[in-house]
């Protein structure tokens, strides 16, 4: 396959695969103030990653309340900057974000949010100015290291962004979210045999959640084997959520025809050096 078609699939197809790895890398960023439960900031009933659309959006205009009385506070901000964009809403988000941190600029939750959202929005190279002001190099975060690889990703510095991912994984061995997110860069550049590896690793952790199996399903369905990988999306989640997974598997191996004849070009020792181009 031509280098050039191989680039015109990537880029079709894996556009939901970059930003599943920026969303789990950067819901991996959160802070304990992220988890909404300090001062007058309204609770939630369950974890934001496991609610419906009809739960994120009743939770957001909660919070979007409690930021309209006290658009200073950090804790609300933050939170609600966080529903904001998993609702899709990455330009308010940002916007919130932005004065939050004019209002605690020197909050480092606050910088970690904000260049949460810088990325979210699209705002790559600004999102990692502000993670890296975030980051104290006497103890570094893990968390805000990954979210650095996932971001270089994105701009499509592969090299660049494994490196942090290993970086992470020094403070952090064995962390899913890492080793999830190391797994979707090598879908990036179309090498499904390496990305699986890492994905069964994070999938095998004690700690991985639904999204690291959700990603180890869509890179085991780009590989032309879609039974397993409606068997995995189904794992521990309601009928509802598995049937929402599902969908949106086949909707991204809606050409999967396509992927089978990349990987099977992958065999190749030239289409080798092709996956490890940036």
């Amino acid at each position: 396959m031509p280098a050039s078609l191989t680039t015109t699939f990537t880029n079709r197809i894996l556009q939901g695969a970059a930003a599943s790895l920026l969303v789990l890398a950067l819901a991996g960023c959160s802070t304990t103030k992220d988890r909404m439960t300090t001062g007058s900031v309204p609770k939630l009933t369950k974890p934001v990653e496991e609610m419906d659309a009809t739960e994120l959006r009743s939770a957001t205009d909660r919070l979007g309340q409690a930021y309209e009385k006290n658009p200073r506070d950090p804790v609300t901000g933050v939170n609600y900057a966080n529903l904001l964009r998993m609702n899709g809403r990455d330009t308010q988000a940002l916007a919130v974000m932005q004065q939050v941190a004019i209002a605690n600029p020197g909050d480092r939750n606050v910088l970690a949010a904000y260049g949460k959202a810088q990325a979210a929005a699209g705002q790559f190279q600004q999102a990692l100015d502000t993670i890296g002001r975030a980051q104290t190099p006497d103890r570094p975060d893990w968390k805000l290291i990954s979210a650095q690889g996932a971001i270089l990703d994105q701009m499509g510095r592969a090299s660049d962004a494994r490196q942090r991912y290993r970086d992470a994984l020094d403070i952090q061995p064995n962390e899913p979210s890492i080793l999830s997110n190391l797994g979707m860069s090598y879908v990036l550049t179309g090498d499904l045999r390496t990305a699986e590896t890492y994905l069964r690793s994070a999938a095998s952790q004690p700690t991985a959640d639904s999204r690291v199996r959700q990603n180890l399903a869509l890179v085991v369905g780009l590989q032309g084997r879609f039974p397993e990988a409606e068997q995995i999306a189904r794992r521990e989640l309601s009928p509802q959520q598995a049937d929402a997974n599902v969908a949106y598997l086949r909707g991204m191996l809606s050409q999967q025809n396509s992927w089978q004849k990349l990987a099977a070009k992958d065999k190749t020792p030239q289409a080798a050096g092709d996956s490890n181009t940036n």
